[in-house]
């Protein structure tokens, strides 16, 4: 069962910080600003390029201004105080989770500091059933430095297993395995028991140890406490309980660490040019050395060496490579648009309608009968037996 927390360091003053970091003389009013709490430094140069930031009475828009700690700087109507500089470490138990507010109401880390501090942020973080340490900080540069991968802050956990670690399974983790988020490798791995190992680790990936033990040999997390940061030990501080951190200490965090300066490549060494050895003088030197055949001499009577080429060597004349046929000559293309022909000329308005012939007016007239033999009436059509009368 965990103890109850204790606060090193308590009443928390700002005289105590004196040893803790040293204010800078000059800074830059986007640092000082977020330093006051208002933001992050992109979000605070917008009130600064706005005209809303007013520096001894007199508006500022220039970003590279520099600020004292005795200047008055105001946000609109509001003074603006500096915060001082704070880093320190926290044990954190299990049970505690990494967060500034909890939406569920769990106990977060900040609950073991004071409430005078002014406002830190925790560098990294453990998961809610992890133990061990955790920095928190105001100072913005530090972090970045602290999570950058140049510097390679070696941290380290003992972990105990759900069963006994393979030992075969060892080589794995320091070569490195491909995990979700990444590939995953430790710097060193110890076997202290059959079911305990202690690690160390570079990286910051979410949940490393969880992911390699499970990718390895599908191994369960039992339990995990990170006991060294850096330069950093867990050594006599119990569990809730925190420190300030000194100058001296913080300047050990940024060091680069050994695993660091080994990953850097090395610059390759320039190699010292031979000297080309003296060219002899004399008959001795024009003449053949004894043991070798005697080169021909030209007109000047001294041995024709080879020609010592001139530039770069020019090319071999390429072959030609048997492959598809040569495509023949195209006809050359005309230039610009071809002459459109003459055009036949659109008739301007409607056609005139073919002459209509006349159309016959009332009934039409019958044609004149031909006249019928036997009288203008003709024979009267009877029976043959019947007489005229």
């Amino acid at each position: 069962m965990a103890s109850e927390p204790s606060h090193e360091g308590e009443p928390f003053s700002l005289a105590q910080l004196q040893f803790v970091a040293h204010f800078p003389a000059l800074m830059r009013l986007n640092r000082f600003l977020a330093s006051a709490g208002l933001g992050s430094r992109r979000s605070v140069e917008e009130l600064i390029l706005s005209g809303q930031v007013t520096v001894n009475g007199q508006p500022v828009t220039v970003l590279s201004t520099q600020v004292q700690p005795s200047d008055h700087v105001k946000v609109g109507r509001k003074l603006v105080h500096t915060e001082r500089p704070l880093t320190a470490i926290i044990y954190k138990p299990r049970g505690y989770v990494c967060t500034a507010s909890d939406e569920l109401e769990r106990k977060t880390i900040f609950d073991l500091l004071p409430r005078e501090w002014p406002r830190v942020f925790h560098v990294g973080r453990l998961d809610k059933e992890s133990a061990g340490l955790l920095l928190v900080t105001n100072d913005g540069d530090l972090a970045n430095a602290l999570t950058h991968p140049r510097y390679k802050v070696e941290k380290e956990y003992e972990v105990t297993l759900n069963r006994p670690f393979e030992p075969q399974l060892l080589g794995k983790l320091l070569t490195g395995l491909h995990v979700e988020g990444g590939r995953a490798k430790a710097e060193r791995v110890t076997i202290e028991g059959p079911k305990e190992l202690r690690i160390v680790l570079t990286q910051g990936i979410n949940r490393q140890i969880h992911k390699m033990m499970w990718a390895v040999g599908e191994y369960d997390v039992k339990e995990l406490v990170r006991v060294r940061i850096g330069t950093i030990r867990a050594q006599g501080m119990p569990p809730g309980s925190y420190r300030l951190l000194n100058q001296k200490e913080i300047e050990a965090l940024t060091v680069v660490s050994p695993a660091a300066k080994a990953a850097k490549p090395k610059p390759a060494a320039a190699s010292a040019k031979p000297e080309r050895p003296a060219r002899p003088t004399g008959r001795a030197g024009r003449d053949a050395r004894p043991g070798e055949r005697p080169r021909p001499k030209g007109k000047s009577g001294r041995p024709e060496g080879r020609p010592r080429p001139t530039g770069k060597p020019a090319r071999p004349e390429a072959r030609l490579r048997p492959g598809k046929p040569t495509r023949p000559e195209a006809r050359p293309r005309p230039t610009g648009k071809p002459a459109r022909l003459e055009a036949r000329p659109r008739p301007t308005g409607k056609p005139a309608r073919p002459e209509a012939r006349p159309r016959p007016t009332g009934k039409p007239t019958r044609p004149e009968a031909r006249p019928r033999p036997g009288g203008p009436r003709g024979p009267r059509r009877g029976k043959p037996w019947q007489e005229e009368g």
